[in-house]
């Protein structure tokens, strides 16, 4: 931190990792109201890593998903640290697809270094299974909105942010990997992390800048009535919306990040 006590990027790297960040849990248990979790993929087991279910928001049914840490190494170890495996991202694209048939709008929150790189995962189709949940998001005729609450890593925070509607919070990091790896790569020191993340443009405030996300959450005292806000204000208005209007909208929401076409 500097002397001015502002955060710098690494800093909030470091912020964002944090294991007293709220997590998941703690987010459905403030937010909304009879939650139930669903459980693996229907074709090999369940990650613990990703919670998913429905719940309620404002009498309202909805779908959530995101990512699980833990809180100590015991749970780190048990939820992975948050890294999914196939298996994750399929119970998620499964619980999308039940959320279209059943008319309820998605909400994700993600915190995640990334999918989960381990032989296992490469061998049960881990590529295929990023891919297959950014492709199910895109093409979701409900709202989608996705909250990135802490870390936010390459295809596996993605998967779950191709969302109509991506906010952060204001601590949150959204990058295409770690600034450990980016440093590595660029300057062969991951030792240089804090001088990769200068450049990486990876907080919510330099994103919020660049047109990347769509708002920032600040943190504290108010952060979860101020996520139940933005949720009811952006789920009217996705609402009124008709299921082509919102999937042709989403798709060139994107179209234009990779076309550089943002503001």
């Amino acid at each position: 931190m500097n002397s001015k006590n502002v955060l710098t990027p690494y800093d909030k790297v470091l912020a964002a990792r944090k294991s007293d960040r709220p997590d998941i849990m703690k987010y459905i248990n403030v937010i909304f109201d009879n939650f139930i979790e669903m459980h693996g993929d229907r074709y090999y087991k369940d990650d613990k890593s990703l919670v998913a279910g429905i719940a309620e928001f404002n009498k309202r049914p909805i779908t959530v998903i995101g990512n699980r840490k833990g809180k100590n190494i015991e749970e780190n170890i048990r939820y992975n640290f948050g890294m999914a495996s196939p298996e994750g991202y399929r119970k998620a694209v499964r619980l999308m697809k039940e959320a279209e048939k059943f008319k309820r709008p998605v909400i994700t929150f993600v915190d995640t270094p990334g999918a989960y790189p381990g032989m296992e995962a490469e061998s049960n189709g881990q590529s295929n299974a990023i891919a297959g949940s950014i492709a199910a998001m895109l093409k979701l005729t409900v709202p989608v909105i996705s909250i990135i609450t802490g870390e936010g890593g390459s295809g596996g925070a993605l998967a779950l942010a191709a969302a109509d509607r991506v906010y952060m919070l204001e601590n949150a990091v959204y990058s295409i990997l770690s600034p450990e790896g980016f440093a590595s790569i660029i300057y062969k020191d991951a030792k240089k992390a804090a001088q990769a993340s200068e450049i990486m443009k990876l907080t919510a405030q330099e994103l919020m800048q660049e047109g990347l996300i769509d708002g920032v959450i600040a943190e504290g005292d108010r952060c979860f009535s101020d996520i139940a806000r933005m949720l009811e204000k952006e789920l009217d208005v996705l609402g009124r919306m008709k299921p082509r209007d919102i999937v042709a909208s989403r798709y060139e929401k994107f179209r234009n990040i990779d076309r550089g076409e943002i503001r």
